[in-house]
């Protein structure tokens, strides 16, 4: 069996989440397997997951350069670090989470992947999964976001509305945040609607775009959108990227080879983007200002292609942060992900001792230059003669005086 030869991150560095579907019965189950490659597209390192069990998707860095994964299936988070260890994120409920956005405030934004607790009878008879209920319900999941501290401490869940997609499952598949940190937009992969919810005031609000049958050519379809460092959404249609404004307008297009791209990431400079697709397994890189395919990254993960993110290393995702929170007005944390812990207030006796012993030193220093150096028996011999004879001439001048007042009393 092959074993993880993830290396540690480098800036330029692409990983795909490409899970290993072995079981016969089941094709989205499989080895949980995440494949990194060089800025070139050479594959360099490898890494088996050991807590899934289904389709790996979700890649995202948070700000300190951490590497966010998830199966919702198995209900699992993880936190992959630079130095290949991983973390499952426990704190969080048992709930279908399938990525992760972060806020200005350090705030985490999950979404549930899928909603309800049927299937479209043509749907089901298709697919050769079976979703699982969440423990102790009868449901696959509220199709809801939530907001936790970086903690997992809950604070906030949102009611979010969803399409359900062509199987009517299919809850908060893909969300971005708004430059400003107010608005979530998200989508119901395969479903026609980008939606958009207001966070602030914890409502729902009209969608971006909706497309209502019958329409022209194939159905349409959203799969995944992001908004780039200068505010530009980029939502991604299946077999094209449109540059999407605020006013719902699709302003430009990217047109994409053939059908069934339905993972992107967009590179915190905002240059270039990356689009995978679930059918082929390919990862194509994009540049956007100009529409360029710069090159194809071949996985072979037919089917179990679900996650692609480019790492740039922790300053420019930092600088990312600080970027999103100046649109946004707020002040960035100083770590987003683990929660901040006060700083230890120094102990002042040390220092206080080296003061000690500094002032010691130069209170010794300025004795030896001014003490005057000894002198000889001589020389205090002579001293103390002057001194009796002085004093025995000034008790000569006082004893007279003294006779006068004596003589007065008489």
């Amino acid at each position: 069996m092959q074993e993880s030869s993830l290396q540690p991150f480098v800036r330029g560095d692409l990983f795909v989440a490409v899970t290993e579907l072995n079981d016969p019965n089941d094709d989205h189950a499989g080895r949980g397997r995440i494949i990194q490659y060089d800025a070139a597209g050479h594959q360099k390192g490898l890494l088996y997951l050991r807590d899934t069990t289904h389709l790996v998707g979700g890649l995202k860095f948070d700000p300190r350069g951490v590497l966010w994964a998830f199966d919702s299936q198995e209900f699992v988070v993880l936190n992959i670090h630079s130095d290949g260890k991983v973390v499952r994120r426990t704190e969080f409920p048992r709930r279908p989470f399938s990525h992760v956005n972060f806020a200005a405030d350090g705030t985490l934004l999950l979404g549930e992947h899928v909603v309800g607790s049927t299937i479209k009878p043509e749907i089901a008879a298709r697919m050769h999964t079976k979703l699982p209920f969440m423990p102790g319900t009868d449901r696959f999941g509220d199709g809801h976001v939530w907001q936790f501290k970086p903690d997992g401490k809950l604070i906030k869940e949102y009611a979010t509305q969803t399409h359900g997609g062509m199987g009517g499952f299919l809850g908060v598949t893909m969300s971005t945040l708004s430059p400003d940190g107010k608005t979530l937009v998200y989508c119901s992969e395969t479903g026609p609607r980008l939606m958009r919810y207001d966070l602030v005031n914890d409502k729902q609000l009209p969608d971006l775009q909706s497309f209502q049958a019958p329409t022209q050519g194939p159905p349409a379809m959203f799969f995944a959108m992001e908004y780039a460092p200068n505010g530009m959404l980029y939502v991604l249609r299946g077999g094209r990227i449109e540059v999407v404004n605020d006013k719902g307008a699709t302003t430009r297009e990217i047109a994409l080879p053939g059908f069934g791209w339905a993972i992107m990431d967009i590179t915190t400079d905002g240059r270039y983007g990356y689009v995978g697709s679930f059918f082929t397994g390919d990862v194509l890189k994009i540049e956007l200002a100009s529409g360029a395919q710069l090159g194809t990254v071949k996985t072979g993960g037919v089917k179990a292609l679900a996650g692609v993110v480019e790492y740039q290393g922790e300053s420019a995702l930092a600088e990312r942060a600080k970027v999103i929170s100046s649109l946004a007005g707020i002040a960035p944390p100083r770590d987003p992900i683990v929660p901040s812990t006060p700083k230890r207030k120094r102990s002042s006796a040390p220092r206080k001792k080296k003061t000690a012993a500094k002032k010691t030193v130069r209170k010794q220093a300025t004795k030896l230059v001014r003490k005057p150096a000894k002198k000889s028996v001589a020389k205090r011999a002579k001293t103390a003669a002057r001194k009796t004879a002085s004093a025995k001439r000034a008790s000569a001048k006082r004893a007279p005086a003294k006779r006068n007042v004596a003589r007065r009393k008489k």
